[in-house]
């Protein structure tokens, strides 16, 4: 099965990084939506979340990664120590992270847990897949926090549901086909469903947001609870 090539060429960013919190050890970022969290191999798709701040604080890395789409919360490390410490805190599921997302339609229930393996499939790149013999475990839990209707430009009226996103896993693309899954695509999604309502082509982003992030400061070790309100 033939392998599909990437093709992406990200549009300029002209939205900046807030820098929430610093100090030696690590940094509080806001990642705006529309911005690479890593720079790609194509020249076009160098400009990302590393290789600007990279040049205001040289040796930093990222620990995690936000989607090209998705807005919010990242934690950096500024030394390789303090991203093996925060790395392992992510992989022993240490961390807390809170998502806040629109749905298309309204969810039936007010809340649940969805348990899904993902799989990687290169002959559908960049799209993941729903595999329960070769997926890797992932769970995501979603509350409602309101079902209303947006009004759209073309007079169309279309059902969303706000919904808080409580992954437990990291998987790629998790919380993105966990919620097409759920038969409520994240609004603006292109690869899992967000854009096909009418009146959704040309949702100017994905409505998804990195709202909080909580974790313990690998020297300090002070509980760090970080939190970012929905641009949405």
């Amino acid at each position: 099965m033939p392998v599909i090539p990437d093709t992406f060429i990200a549009p300029p960013c002209h939205d900046e990084i807030a820098i929430l919190y610093q100090d030696e050890y690590l940094l509080l970022i806001a990642k705006p939506a529309g911005l690479l969290s890593l720079s790609g191999k194509k020249p076009q798709n160098l400009d990302s979340v590393h290789h600007r701040l990279v040049k205001l604080f040289p040796g930093c890395t990222l620990v995690h990664r936000l989607d090209f789409g998705t807005s919010g919360l990242m934690v950096v490390a500024r030394t390789k120590a303090i991203n093996a410490a925060l790395c392992q805190q992510f992989s022993q599921r240490a961390v807390t992270k809170v998502y806040s997302a629109l749905l298309c339609g309204h969810a039936d229930d007010d809340e649940g847990v969805i348990d899904a393996a993902i799989a990687k499939d290169p002959a559908l790149f960049p799209l993941m897949s729903i595999c329960a013999t070769h997926g890797k475990p992932a769970r995501s839990g979603y509350r409602v926090v309101e079902r209303f209707y947006h009004e759209l430009e073309n007079g169309t009226s279309l059902p969303l549901t706000r919904v808080q996103l409580t992954p437990e896993t990291g998987r790629t693309h998790q919380l993105r086909i966990h919620c097409q899954l759920l038969g409520h695509p994240i609004w603006g999604c292109d690869l899992y469903g967000g854009r096909l309502l009418p009146g959704t082509e040309r949702t100017p982003r994905m409505m998804l947001h990195a709202s909080e992030l909580h974790f313990v400061h690998p020297v300090s070790q002070q509980r760090i609870e970080t939190r970012h309100a929905s641009p949405f």
